[in-house]
């Protein structure tokens, strides 16, 4: 086996739902909605699927899917890209950040990693023959170490991946970090890989703000959308690349040995919803915003300590304002097995650091899912 692969174990999201499967628990742990998505565009697909064609679409994406990216970019961030040449669509969000670091990595390279991170970037990077340097964001507060940040640059540092609206962490990435970030991206002539799946699911008065809107930074960017977040259809894996023509050539020689290419009915039916008025995402937003806010004031009335969510649709707590005083893997087992409710430990997502006291759940559930999930953990707590 590779060895840079096989030392990785299954994930703990999928060790979670295991357990979660095995005490017949409400799954809170895994990041998905429990809906099917707009209806509309499910039969826009079904339709594409009949009337064809079933072949290989454009190894780039469809003109139609990549039209509509760059006008929902112009739209929401005032970004001028050419579709035909700086627009790219992938099976996924994941395969399109795969694709970057294989396109833009050479062995030895080093990459900045912020911590805590979504399981697949390290091992990307390592199998890209990067050679990752970690910077941590710490919880409660998930405040931007600006010392370490700087100090993480080097001579032969390649990239960064900024995840902004963050997951876990639930944090929107303010104006002012993210000129500090691109300051040190000039500076040190590096690129970024913006992992940006969650850019409608910001809340309150947060906004999302793209790091290649920047002075500076439209060139040194690789953004990546997701339209299995934007419009919770997370199994139809439809993801999109934004990038200068130079980044997207390198990027597209990986892609074309990867995936090559996204099934042309599940572009179609993206193409129509990224083209759709601002009340469906604004909807979007206000929905998921009630839904945290329904999860929080539930946990409070418990006693858990619930750190701010300002995007995404994950909320986390504090297990030690319960008195829990185990580590948060125990506290997830914990309560799958004796509460009947699965959430993910947060020190998952560091490289060998005990976090210790934070877990999270996934609030983009039915509301009568969210409320027999707090109902159970409530009588938990209790006993």
């Amino acid at each position: 086996m590779n060895s840079t692969l096989s030392k990785y174990g299954v994930t703990v999201f999928e060790a979670m739902s295991r357990l979660a499967l095995e005490n017949n628990a409400i799954n809170l742990g895994q990041g998905f909605p429990d809906e099917n998505g707009p209806e509309e565009l499910r039969q826009i697909a079904a339709n594409a699927v009949i009337r064809g064609p079933n072949q290989y679409p454009p190894m780039l994406g469809i003109p139609e899917l990549r039209q509509a990216v760059a006008a929902h970019n112009k739209r929401f961030y005032e970004l001028d890209l050419n579709w035909e040449t700086e627009i790219m669509v992938t099976s996924g969000a994941t395969e399109a950040i795969a694709s970057s670091l294989f396109g833009l990595l050479e062995p030895g390279d080093e990459v900045i990693l912020i911590e805590p991170l979504y399981d697949c970037y390290l091992p990307l990077v390592e199998r890209a023959g990067g050679i990752p340097k970690f910077v941590q964001l710490k919880a409660p507060q998930w405040e931007l170490p600006q010392d370490q940040f700087s100090e993480a640059f080097s001579a032969k540092t390649k990239l960064i991946i900024l995840n902004s609206p963050h997951n876990p962490g639930s944090k929107v990435f303010s104006r002012d970090e993210l000129q500090f970030i691109t300051d040190l991206v000039i500076k040190n002539n590096t690129y970024v890989v913006c992992d940006e799946v969650y850019e409608h699911l910001v809340f309150d008065d947060h906004k999302h703000i793209p790091l290649m809107t920047f002075p500076g930074m439209r060139d040194r960017c690789v953004k990546v959308g997701s339209a299995g977040k934007t419009f919770s259809m997370t199994a139809w894996k439809v993801g999109y690349i934004s990038a200068s023509e130079n980044l997207l050539k390198a990027i597209s020689k990986a892609h074309q040995f990867l995936t090559f290419t996204t099934p042309t009915f599940l572009q179609e039916a993206v193409a129509v919803g990224l083209s759709q008025n601002d009340i469906y995402f604004k909807n979007l937003r206000s929905i998921q915003q009630k839904k945290r806010d329904r999860l929080k004031h539930a946990l409070d009335e418990i006693g858990f300590e619930v750190l701010k969510v300002e995007g995404t649709y994950f909320l986390s707590i504090d297990i030690r304002s319960v008195g829990f005083m185990g580590s948060d893997v125990d506290f997830c087992k914990d309560i799958i097995r004796k509460a009947g409710v699965a959430a993910i430990p947060i020190s998952a997502f560091y490289q060998g650091e005990d976090s210790g006291s934070f877990a999270r759940f996934c609030f983009s559930k039915k509301d009568h899912i969210l409320d027999d999930a707090t109902k159970l953990l409530g009588q938990y707590i209790n006993s």
